[in-house]
């Protein structure tokens, strides 16, 4: 359960944009969307190791 606490004189924009971090941190959307339909494990460590490559190519670019 997230528990954001409003401090005095605190908008509740700000409030509510803590809150919609907090969410976002903890993969809940990111769960939903990954359970509407089954993948192979297979498959998901594939995507696993293209997305680690990629992110090691753009690191690499980065250090020239």
């Amino acid at each position: 359960m997230i528990v954001v606490n409003v401090k005095e004189n605190e908008s509740i924009e700000k409030a509510l944009k803590r809150f919609k971090k907090k969410f976002d941190k903890t993969g809940v959307i990111r769960e939903l969307r990954s359970r509407q339909h089954f993948e192979k494990p297979s498959i998901t460590r594939r995507t696993e190791v293209i997305k680690a490559a990629y992110k090691q190519r753009m690191q690499e670019q980065e250090g020239k």
